[in-house]
């Protein structure tokens, strides 16, 4: 009796439930018995009205059972977002471009550790709001399928294969390698055939093939939910006639029985407020939850769920089906700990000291230096660092939502591209800087000020392209017209004339350096720049990343994850869903800039493509190629694997399909042998009806660091090593 008073008064000190005054600890606090048994037992004491309150993101307090309120939503897409200070990383689709699964482990791993710091040090003040919690609403690991998406700077671009490679590491890093407690919750979204346009996403169908649903839409999600993510959260739209958050086909067929998804749906926040608002599948609230309960969504960010009490009083759903339901999300957190007394946690002991640390920081330098694309360049760069005199200008050089993306976290020491630029230079030398020109519009007084300027300098930095203002979610970007899309896909016209501007009459170096999340038509930046630098957006230490990049102190070696077209016309409309004409894999016309592509201080050549003549029926085929520096500096490559089947009359078979890549790191004049596996799987196409079939003729496998096609060699690429393999 005496440890009983023990306990239980230790219980009492906790923010965490507490026991009751009985003889042996409740159940659900007892963190020696299954999780199971703790679950049925927290549900027994449950009214109705707090069950459907725990199925809510922001689910209340339940005094009498010492329960804390807790909010589900929270985001981490590249860094802790919208929280405290944090390590501000790369936006995601410089991850992409990075085509490296190591990095984006380490990256997520540092983010996982300040989130759980975070939440640590909030729970001690006794806070528990929006976004300070453990359960993070990101990766985002829809395709990428068409430039005019606002969100698509969430994603890792528009190929299946590099987007499921590093949503796995980007949620292991996440989630921790402990398999008894979770460091955070990750949550693969949107589920699924969701990219647009944000204008109609509550009331839009997204129609896809049974072939592009499991060529395309499909695989990246299969691929985290072998990888145990605890959190599917379901899309907008509808796809192929039913909203997401109440697809039969999507969340109970795919999701539940065929891949035996264990963990929680959410729906996206406000979503089936759109069954009855938008899609116009049922008529009151009380209807939207019960469907969206029966077909699996377990935790509603929105409004609806309160509702459920009256679904199941008019006999609409069932109080059995909602702790079924409960039981699932209840697991979650469970699993992260949240009624276990503080220590019980590995992640317990995280503290503040490992926010925006300098091993963080120096982290986010290197993502940033991995990811800057070099789309051209005449020879100018790399830049000595002690030239005479330097200009730098550019709506976006001082601009620090030049550096954020979307979904971002703030930091109190954001190094702005200026910022990296000044400090990377020689103390003999001058730097001068203009803004010279407004993002979006013309200036006011017409004065000029900074071409003479740049006539007058050994080099000039023009940093231009976009930011938030211009493209991202529906009501994030305060300057677009098309509610976060970009149905213009050129810079806006008054950089274009800025820059014509600085050319005239200009022999002097002009480097444009390019900031934003998606392909835009950089076709007149290409010709009047002797170098175009693809930033993106950068994070805190993006300044001091594109500075080493453009001054020598690391060679570029970001890849394109995602094609450049040279105009929208090249494009199907934004609504078509079908993959006929979209991305590299089956567009035919010429783009501005390849998928893959991306140059270097390198010069890397490849050569001995060695595989079998013929790969044997349902077994590996082994894959080996060498790559040379034969340049004068030492360089990172992206090494890269694609396979072109033999076309089909009447069937839609992929130009190109990368299967697998890897990052190698060479010396002037050193080589080194890259071996891949090519299964079965990858081998084989999917069929009309969503089959995976045995490929029927010779298939081309090229080794390379870039697409195979004319227009990458046409811009400087490497030229691939390629060989045929007959298939039986």
């Amino acid at each position: 009796m005496k440890k009983h008073l023990i306990f239980s008064g230790l219980l009492a000190c906790l923010s965490l439930p507490q026991a009751q005054a009985q003889q042996a600890p409740v159940a659900y606090l007892d963190p020696s018995k299954p999780v199971n048994v703790r679950v049925r037992d927290l549900i027994s004491r449950l009214t109705l009205e707090e069950k459907a309150d725990q199925m809510m993101y922001n689910s209340k307090a339940i005094e009498r059972l010492n329960i804390p309120a807790y909010n589900w939503w929270n985001e981490a897409l590249h860094g802790v977002g919208r929280a405290g200070a944090a390590t501000v990383f790369p936006q995601a689709i410089g991850l992409g471009a990075t085509f490296d699964d190591d990095l984006a482990l380490r990256v997520s791993t540092a983010i996982s550790d300040e989130a759980r710091a975070m939440y640590n040090a909030a729970v001690a003040k006794g806070y528990r709001q929006q976004y300070s919690g453990l359960t993070f609403w990101t990766p985002n690991i829809n395709i990428f399928r068409d430039p005019r998406w606002g969100r698509g700077q969430e994603t890792y671009g528009e190929d299946p294969t590099l987007t499921g490679r590093l949503g796995v590491a980007f949620v292991k890093g996440l989630q921790g390698p402990d398999s008894q407690h979770l460091k955070v919750a990750a949550c693969a979204k949107h589920f699924a055939v969701h990219s647009g346009p944000e204008k109609l996403r509550h009331e839009f169908n997204a129609v896809a093939s049974p072939q592009d649903l499991q060529e395309t839409y499909l695989p990246a999600f299969k691929q985290l939910v072998d990888a145990n993510v605890e959190a599917v959260m379901c899309a907008y739209n509808a796809t192929n006639g039913e909203p997401c958050c109440g697809n039969q086909y999507l969340l109970q067929d795919v999701l539940r029985k065929q891949w035996g998804f264990k963990g929680h749906i959410v729906s996206d926040c406000w979503a089936l407020v759109d069954f009855y608002k938008g899609h116009n599948v049922v008529k009151t609230p009380a209807e939207a939850a019960a469907l969206a309960l029966q077909r699996g969504v377990n935790l509603n960010c929105g409004s609806v769920y309160p509702s459920l009490p009256e679904a199941v009083r008019k006999g609409l759903t069932t109080e059995a089906q909602m702790d079924s339901s409960l039981a699932i999300l209840l697991r979650t957190k469970f699993k992260l700990g949240l009624f276990d007394a503080p220590g019980s946690s590995p992640y317990d002991k995280l503290s503040a000291s490992v926010i925006n640390s300098p091993q963080h920081r120096a982290l986010a330098r290197e993502a940033a230096q991995k990811f800057i694309v070099l789309l051209k360049n005449n020879g100018v760069l790399p830049l000595r660092n002690d030239l005479a005199k330097y200009f730098v200008t550019g709506p976006n050089a001082a601009n620090l939502d030049a550096l954020l993306g979307n979904y971002y976290g703030v930091n109190p020491e954001m190094k702005t591209i200026l910022e990296g630029l000044v400090a990377g230079v020689s103390p003999a030398s001058q730097m001068q800087y203009r803004p010279g020109a407004l993002l979006d519009r013309p200036n006011q007084n017409g004065v000029d000020w900074v071409s003479g300027t740049a006539r007058t300098s050994d080099a000039t930095f023009v940093v231009l392209g976009i930011n938030g203002l211009l493209e991202g979610e529906e009501g994030e970007s305060i300057a677009s017209p098309s509610f976060g899309d970009r149905l213009d896909y050129n810079l806006p016209q008054n950089q274009l004339d800025f820059l014509r501007g600085l050319r005239k009459n200009n022999t002097q170096p002009l480097v444009a350096i390019i900031t934003g999340g998606s392909p835009m038509n950089l076709a007149e930046v290409h010709e009047l720049a002797d170098a175009v630098v693809l930033a993106w957006y950068p994070g805190e230490e993006g300044g001091n990343a594109i500075a080493d990049v453009v001054f020598g102190k690391v060679s570029p070696s970001g890849k394109l994850p995602i094609t450049f077209p040279k105009s929208l016309d090249q494009l199907p409309a934004y609504e078509s869903y079908g993959m006929l004409g979209r991305t590299y894999r089956y567009m035919s016309q010429e783009p501005m800039y390849p998928f893959g592509y991306g140059l270097s201080y390198a010069k890397f050549e490849y050569s001995g493509l060695k595989l079998p003549k013929r790969a044997a029926k349902n077994k590996p085929v082994e894959v080996e190629a060498t790559v040379r520096n034969t340049g004068k500096v030492a360089g990172e490559e992206v090494v890269q694997l694609y396979l072109t089947h033999t076309p089909r009359q009447g069937q839609q078979v992929p130009r190109y399909a990368l299967k697998n890549f890897r990052r190698v790191q060479l010396q002037p004049g050193a080589s080194t042998t890259v071996r891949f596996t090519l299964t079965p799987e990858q081998l084989a196409l999917i069929d009309a009806q969503g089959k995976s079939v045995a490929p029927n003729g010779p298939v081309t496998v090229a080794v390379g660091g870039s697409l195979p096609s004319a227009r990458s060699v046409a811009l400087g690429a490497s030229q691939p090593a390629t060989a045929t393999l007959a298939v039986r």
